[in-house]
């Protein structure tokens, strides 16, 4: 992602490098000749100066340098093996290679996607959790989100009532449940549309920031051709991307907090009404009693991560560069806590399935069976206590490979057919 961003900046033809040498980078990135680069060092002031040196070294021949043929070797070997001659660089063209904010955009750009992926996600298995916690699908009515019509907000309702109990796909548990149906739930049930809501239009906003930033010339100085004139300037600060990569990682980490709020309701027998952590022989068994705590230290240490690393600021190159924007470290916690927010909701949908094994035989939507019977094609139920690590990493790897946005989705394009024919019925009438 670094190598294809690089090029991207320097085609763009404000960066002074002859073609030569892009077409030497563009074909060392078609065979997958990579530099080695550390992950930490920069500051995001003058860019990414010390990762991107490292990315510039491999392709000179320096340092070292992986290919999936060849694995990790000294970087000459590795663009010999394919064929490929290393960089040699004119007037301005180690400058143009070095300055720029491309290791916090590439980040940034996997936290960006695997945010939106979770996100939408979350609403799911959140879902889930209200139907076997026998919650009132009240709190998502439309008209209540229209008065408060934040886009986030209305897009998580309508995902909920998409797959929850209506005139388009029933709920037996619903059903079973209604001359006992709440007024109102928790919050952490009635409240989904408000705090989901919240995170995807901050992802939205972060999309937002970071795809211009992809796509920006950030070098220093900048070669206007048309004009026959070199300026300098602050295109490299890594200030956006670093404000909005904090702010990604404050509004995706509720997903893991409310998340894990949910699980305490699913294994808590007071308030769920089911086996004291999902589980029959109690005594015997811990169920998800562990399962609950390892989403408990998750969440606890993304309240570290979430902290701002762009409100600090260190003076460097002798005070010329006195204010820096700590980008890169704002990239990689950001996709730490992405991350650790996939894992708290991962550990979710395992007890959302189990909660619903003990509901049986009811059965809920279809939307939300086909996420049952998705997690049971590689996850089985839970009998009696097992390694539970494995099972983690399978319901984790279904939300990175989006199978359960998959699955639910043709059920939620049936819902807004069938919702819209029902609408302009209503109307008619």
């Amino acid at each position: 992602m670094l190598l294809a961003l690089r090029i991207n900046v320097l085609a763009k033809g404000y960066s002074g490098v002859s073609l030569d040498t892009l077409h030497r980078m563009v074909e060392a990135f078609n065979v997958s000749c990579l530099s080695y680069v550390p992950e930490k060092g920069t500051v995001g002031a003058s860019g990414d100066l010390a990762p991107l040196s490292h990315l510039t070294l491999g392709l000179m021949g320096e340092g070292k340098m992986w290919s999936p043929s060849t694995g990790w070797a000294d970087a000459k070997v590795v663009l010999e093996a394919h064929g490929l001659k290393p960089l040699s660089l004119g007037p301005k063209e180690g400058l143009a290679l070095i300055n720029g904010t491309q290791l916090i955009t590439c980040l940034g750009a996997e936290a960006v996607e695997r945010a939106q992926a979770i996100a939408r996600q979350a609403d799911i298995i959140a879902a889930l959790t209200l139907q076997v916690l026998k919650g009132t699908t009240k709190a998502f009515d439309r008209d209540i989100q229209a008065v408060r019509p934040h886009p986030g907000q209305i897009e998580v309702a309508w995902r909920f009532r998409s797959v929850l109990d209506s005139d388009v796909f029933t709920s037996e548990i619903t059903e079973a449940n209604r001359p006992f149906e709440k007024v109102q739930d928790a919050y952490t049930l009635r409240c989904c549309p408000q705090v989901h809501g919240v995170a995807n239009d901050t992802i939205a906003f972060v999309k937002s920031i970071i795809t211009t930033e992809m796509n920006s010339a950030t070098d220093n100085p900048m070669v206007f051709a048309k004009r026959d004139l070199t300026l300098s300037g602050g295109n490299f600060h890594g200030e956006y991307p670093a404000k909005s990569l904090d702010f990604l990682a404050i509004g995706v980490h509720e997903l893991a907090s409310i998340s894990e709020r949910r699980i305490e309701r699913l294994c808590n027998p007071s308030l769920s009404e089911l086996p004291a952590f999902l589980v029959s022989e109690g005594g015997l068994n811990s169920g998800f009693m562990i399962a609950h705590c390892t989403a408990a230290a998750l969440v606890s240490e993304n309240k570290v991560l979430c902290h701002p690393s762009s409100v600090d600021s260190l003076s460097t190159s002798a005070a010329t560069e006195d204010h820096v924007s700590m980008g890169g470290w704002a990239a990689r916690k950001a996709l730490r806590v992405v991350e650790h927010v996939e894992q708290v909701l991962a550990i979710e949908l395992l007890a959302a399935c189990q909660a619903l094994e003990l509901l049986r035989p009811l059965k809920t939507t279809p939307p939300l069976e086909a996420v049952h019977q998705l997690v049971r094609s590689t996850v089985r139920p839970w009998d009696k206590d097992r390694v539970m690590h494995p099972d983690i990493e399978a319901a984790h790897r279904l939300l990175l490979e989006e199978k359960v946005w998959e699955v639910v989705h043709p059920f939620m394009e049936q819902y807004r057919g069938e919702e819209g024919s029902s609408s302009t019925k209503r109307a008619q009438v």
